[in-house]
């Protein structure tokens, strides 16, 4: 379940990324976006795709929330490893040198708008950094190059996976695929998310919710 993506096009933001969203598309600068909840937000959840659901690109796809409001939604696909491409090649084609003492991390498709951005989700215990999205309790989202500078010199959050590209969605859009049951929700659980066999997380996503895949059509959902 590999993803292809040219190491060349890969970039993190250099400055502090802003407030905002826009409809299937983010810049560099918008990633970090005011999380004004309303009271039926899904922010901080998983997205489950249904089989059938008619997009390839979301196919068996798991994805967390980082945000979700009126203005639209942006989230990161957890599942769906990278492929033909590793940490150590990817910090020196961004002009960062890794130490022996930068830990394995997974790099992941994160989704189909701007992959060759790059964002990690990671644990709340690196909060230092005033350019994250503290989703909640138990997770943030970084996307400038300081916390790569900190994983490669074997710092950091004490959990995480960097995801290129995300998922975005304009108002009213995730809303309308999930009445067309494109998507099951669920809780986000820790060790479900930071999963490292990531060809168990779709199954054990819908376990969360005491669904048996093999009871699901093929063909009742879409999007």
């Amino acid at each position: 379940m590999g993803n292809h993506i040219p190491l060349r096009q890969i970039a993190f933001d250099n400055s502090d990324v802003v407030s905002g969203l826009e409809p299937k598309r983010m810049t560099a600068q918008t990633v970090r976006m005011q999380v004004q909840q309303t009271p039926d937000s899904l922010t901080g959840q998983i997205l489950i795709a249904m089989p059938g659901m008619g997009d390839p690109r979301f196919d068996h796809s798991v994805v967390y929330l980082c945000a979700h409001s009126d203005e639209g939604a942006m989230g990161l696909i957890i599942n769906k490893p990278a492929a033909d491409l590793e940490l150590p090649a990817l910090l020196e084609q961004i002009g960062i040198t890794p130490t022996d003492k930068m830990r394995k991390m997974p790099i992941h498709f994160g989704g189909p708008v701007e992959h060759g951005r790059g964002f990690v989700l990671h644990t709340t215990d690196y909060a230092e950094n005033p350019s994250t999205l503290q989703v909640n309790e138990s997770f943030g989202m970084t996307a400038t190059l300081d916390i790569l500078e900190d994983i490669a010199q074997g710092g950091g959050p004490d959990t995480c996976i960097l995801a290129l590209g995300y998922a975005g969605w304009g108002p009213g859009q995730l809303e309308f695929e999930l009445q067309e049951n494109g998507w099951l929700t669920a809780e986000a659980d820790p060790a479900l998310i930071f999963n490292p066999n990531a060809n168990d997380i779709w199954t054990k996503a819908l376990g969360v919710i005491g669904i048996d895949p093999s009871m699901l059509s093929t063909t009742g959902g879409r999007a």
